[in-house]
């Protein structure tokens, strides 16, 4: 099992500030600032809502739910929890475990209920001291799948009362006390003041804990440069592909110092032939291609590169190198994913600029309550053509049923990025 390197960002009127105490502003977009967290290295993110309101709770969950629409890693989110209902959105909103405050007592109170309600592996829970956690032990134990020491808390000497895996928030920015506390087997994961810096090169933090013998989650190839047939340059040819839906990006080319620097920065580089220099895509663009995987064709003449792509891959500004029509012949596009997305594009356009007579915007003028009556009478319409005999007619009703959830889905802000993140979780 990996240990984990573990960012956090600590939500304020809309802002990142630096710590729990401290309203140092380290970020005016935190969205921005976890989409780097993800994409540079961190294997977890903690968001804590600092939010003291309803209606400042209610802005920090919209963030967080914009924040799980551009991270790539668990999320764990916790704050200002009051009721049931604030784990639930916690949990809606796209965190991968809600986290109580073990310094409340309406929080510890809670633990039971919503242990049971969302499942054990759902919950997280914040401690600031050793007493919380001998106190609570024996419901930690039952209800919890993780905690999170907010403060130092001896954990070496302690380790014997904390019946589960823990992620310590170590304020300091020494790389060996941090390497030092990895080694305890109760310690899952860290974070603080040398991890939360945009400074930190991740990757180089987790390289330094693997020379350490700490197993962490790092880039690293199971082949060798040697193994490659390279072309008569002493390079070969690399197809970059977009991880999320394949569209095909780019043609570039790596010698062997492109390829291990790729592989120690987890960004793609590429050796600049017009140029003949070292190029890691990006660098003065801003537009990375953060490594997803890297596989080699059947002769090893040739990579596939799957990215995430910031912003365009084409120095013209186009998504992808490959626009420029030779030659078509006309098709329909049945890629699911793909079919998806430009129907959800279409009725997203239809309610931002309304077409008389379209059925759709019929729809999103009645409002919610049409549109869910409209949903329920085709959910019945496809129980009834599954008691038929044509399985023709569940085809039909099904594609019904499909463009009126799309059309709620419009209406409530969801995206079927969101339903595949949700479905994949599960």
């Amino acid at each position: 099992m990996f240990k984990k390197i573990v960012s956090c960002i600590y939500l304020k009127d809309k802002k990142a500030v630096k710590s729990l105490h401290s309203n140092e502003i380290v970020s005016d977009n935190p969205i921005r600032l976890a989409k780097y967290y993800s994409d540079n290295g961190a294997d977890e993110i903690i968001i804590f809502d600092l939010s003291v309101s309803d209606f400042e709770h209610e802005q920090s969950i919209g963030i967080i739910k914009e924040i799980a629409r551009v991270i790539e890693i668990p999320m764990i989110a916790g704050g200002n929890i009051k009721r049931a209902e604030d784990v639930k959105k916690l949990l809606y909103a796209g965190a991968s475990k809600a986290m109580l405050n073990y310094a409340k007592e309406e929080n510890i109170a809670l633990t039971e209920e919503v242990s049971k309600r969302f499942g054990k592996e759902k919950l997280a829970v914040c401690v600031d001291s050793a007493q919380q956690i001998y106190k609570n032990k024996a419901q930690i134990e039952e209800f919890v799948s993780l905690l999170v020491a907010i403060k130092e808390i001896e954990l070496e000497k302690n380790q014997a009362i904390i019946p589960v895996k823990i992620f310590a928030l170590l304020d300091t920015i020494d790389l060996g006390y941090l390497i030092k506390t990895l080694y305890l087997d109760i310690v899952e994961g860290v974070s603080g003041e040398l991890i939360n810096s945009t400074e930190t090169d991740l990757l180089r933090v987790k390289a330094a804990c693997k020379a350490a013998d700490i197993n962490v989650d790092l880039f690293e190839s199971e082949m060798k440069w040697s193994e490659f047939k390279l072309n008569s340059d002493g390079m070969i040819p690399v197809v970059v592909q977009d991880y999320k839906t394949n569209e095909v990006l780019m043609l570039a080319y790596m010698n062997e110092e492109a390829f291990l620097k790729t592989i120690e920065t987890g960004k793609m580089t590429y050796w600049s032939r017009s140029r003949n220099e070292l190029w890691t895509k990006g660098l003065t663009s801003g537009h990375f291609q953060y490594v997803k995987s890297l596989i080699m064709d059947c002769d090893n003449d040739t990579m596939l590169a799957k990215v995430s792509q910031i912003g365009v891959a084409c120095h013209t500004g186009k998504r992808s190198c490959f626009f420029q029509k030779v030659v078509e012949r006309e098709y329909k596009e049945t890629n699911p994913l793909k079919v998806f997305e430009k129907v959800y594009g279409v009725i997203e356009d239809r309610r931002r600029n309304p077409k008389e007579g379209s059925y759709t915007n019929y729809l999103f003028e009645k409002g919610i309550d049409k549109i869910l009556k409209k949903l329920g009478e085709e959910a019945t319409e496809i129980v009834i053509a599954a008691k038929n005999p044509d399985p023709e007619e569940i085809k039909y009703e099904m594609s019904d049923f499909l463009y009126h959830a799309m059309v709620l889905m419009v209406e409530k802000g969801v995206t079927w990025e969101d339903i595949t993140k949700e479905l994949a979780n599960r």
